[in-house]
């Protein structure tokens, strides 16, 4: 039996695809003393950077037909046959309904949203904040009005109220997909099953839908993951599709205590090597990370546990620097030195 099918729901509530223990009160009284006594370096001790992208770039399009911008944590600009994805984009100073309260950035935007080029499609995955910022969506709405947006179902309520036009908005069930004209031929948008969960009050969790994604052009193919614990759904994404060019994973926020809802870069190559490693999933881009304190790890541990790995298994990694428009070549992995910068 598939485990690739739209998503359920309990009542009003959707369901994850595979049964998921959430936070309890009892994970809550454990971590509880680790944040408050953990000794780990969660932000840098001097500034990052500085960062910042040549918008120059954009005006000659990738040779290699493939060009990817991270912007840090899981925003990037994905330049791919012709057109421009930005995927869920968070220029906001936090990842929180706060402007004076919760996780700040550990660098600035590396261009300003009015530097951008002409974004074709924004892709955003699931309404939590460090995906779905209100003050970059209410800007990108007002900058790039015939933009289009594709989302999860449900989320299309908090773009309306950030000033997207509904016209504009679609919003996608697990197994469904959405198709962009394009110079060289369609881009389809697939929505995949996630294991993680949604909601940006505390009252409305599991209200909207959560989504990994497959961004597949003419000539190249994508995979992004999103937010997920680990399941045995990456391998049968996977298995629809002759492979990839770049696998992009979740290797931050991560900690054993929610290892169901989020990968952490072990959970990472589990899934990886699931879905064929090098050899079918293409370079591996770690990704949801090196931007905000959102657990209890270094802030650093993440990029080194999976660098780790990919020494001990002779896997390409590909992890640019952030802002820098980087071309995205098969079989040529990438890592930039955070120490030699």
């Amino acid at each position: 039996m598939t485990l690739l099918k739209p998503a359920q729901k309990h009542g009003k509530l959707f369901l994850n695809p595979v049964p998921t223990q959430m936070f309890s009160l009892r994970t809550i009284l454990k971590v509880l003393p680790l944040f408050l006594m953990g000794r780990e370096e969660r932000e840098p001790k001097q500034p990052l950077g500085p960062f910042s992208t040549d918008a120059g770039i954009y005006s000659t399009p990738p040779v290699s037909g493939l060009r990817v911008t991270w912007f840090g944590h899981s925003s990037s600009l994905i330049e791919i046959d012709g057109l421009r994805v930005l995927v869920d984009p968070v220029w906001d100073l936090r990842a929180s309904p706060y402007r004076w309260f919760g996780p700040k950035r550990f660098f600035p935007p590396t261009l300003a949203l009015e530097d951008l080029p002409r974004v074709d499609v924004v892709l955003i995955s699931h309404d939590h904040y460090d995906h779905l910022g209100e003050r970059t969506v209410r800007r990108l709405a007002q900058l790039q009005p015939t933009v289009r947006w594709v989302t999860s179902l449900g989320v299309g309520r908090w773009l309306r109220r950030f000033g997207v036009a509904t016209e504009r908005i679609t919003e996608l069930d697990w197994t469904q997909s959405a198709e962009i004209a394009g110079p060289q031929g369609p881009l389809r948008i697939t929505s995949w099953p996630s294991r993680h969960f949604s909601g940006r009050t505390g009252l409305d969790r599991f209200k909207t839908l959560w989504a990994a994604f497959v961004v597949e052009g003419p000539q190249h193919r994508i995979y992004y993951g999103a937010d997920s614990g680990y399941w045995e759904g990456f391998a049968e994404i996977a298995a629809q599709y002759d492979g990839f060019d770049l696998t992009m994973l979740e290797i931050g926020a991560f900690h054993p205590l929610w290892a169901a809802i989020h990968l952490g870069p072990d959970g990472a190559a589990r899934a990886f090597a699931a879905m064929g490693g090098n050899d079918r999933a293409g370079l591996l881009m770690p990704i949801h990370w090196g931007l905000f304190n959102l657990a209890l790890h270094a802030w650093r541990q993440p990029i080194e546990r999976m660098s780790e790995i990919a020494r001990e298994r002779a896997w390409k990694l590909w992890s640019p620097q952030p802002g820098e428009p980087t071309e995205v070549v098969r079989g040529q992995a990438l890592l930039f030195d955070w120490d030699g910068k």
